[in-house]
Order: structure tokens, then sequence, then C-alpha cells
């Protein structure tokens, strides 16, 4: 049996996005992913070939989804279902302050 916090311990590096692996198994895997003002670089987008199912657990961010005029905002609390091949990517997350994520990653 495993068992953890997914607040504590948070990342000390804070130049880099972290990205922990909790839970995989075939075709499922669930992460811990914390950002500290990282976006997707310019000009790139995700065009994964499975679901991802995320929730905003701490902080802010903003998603652009390819065929969405306006930037999907985030905030704790928030999620949603990325179906695969919907072209994402990550516009921004909060810079102050630790943007803590699960992914869900199906398929």
């Amino acid at each position: 049996m495993e068992s953890g916090n997914l607040f504590a311990p948070l990342p000390a590096e804070r130049g880099r996005e972290s990205v922990e692996a909790l839970l995989s198994r075939p075709g499922v895997r669930l992460e811990r992913i914390v950002s500290f003002g990282q976006a997707t670089p310019a000009g790139q987008w995700y065009d994964q070939p499975h679901d991802e199912w995320v929730i905003l657990l701490a902080g802010r961010a903003e998603l652009s989804i390819e065929g969405e005029r306006e930037r999907r905002v985030l905030d704790p609390g928030d999620f949603l279902l990325l179906p695969a091949h919907l072209r994402h990517r990550v516009a921004a997350t909060a810079g102050g302050e630790a943007t803590v994520w699960l992914a869900l990653h199906l398929g």
C-alpha cells in the first residue's frame, strides 16, 4: 500500500516543472504536476494519442485549446477532459505560487 500527501513535500526547485507518477497501470497513469510559472514553449502544442483528465488543486493556470478563441482559465477545483488528439497548450501558470495539478492519462 502506498500513501502520501499531494501538497507535501513540494519540489524545492522552482526553475522547472515537476512531474511525478503517482500510479501507473496498463492503460492508466496518474501524475502530480507542480508548476511555478512555467508554460508550454511558444508554438508547441500537445497532441496526445490518449485522453487526459486534469484537475487543478492549487494555484492558477490558463490553457489554450485549439478551436477556442479564449484561453480556458483554471482555478482550484476546476477540471476538464482533454480528448485524444485535441491540440492544447499551457499558456500560463501562477508565477508567485505553486500550481498543483493531477493529470490522469487514459488509454
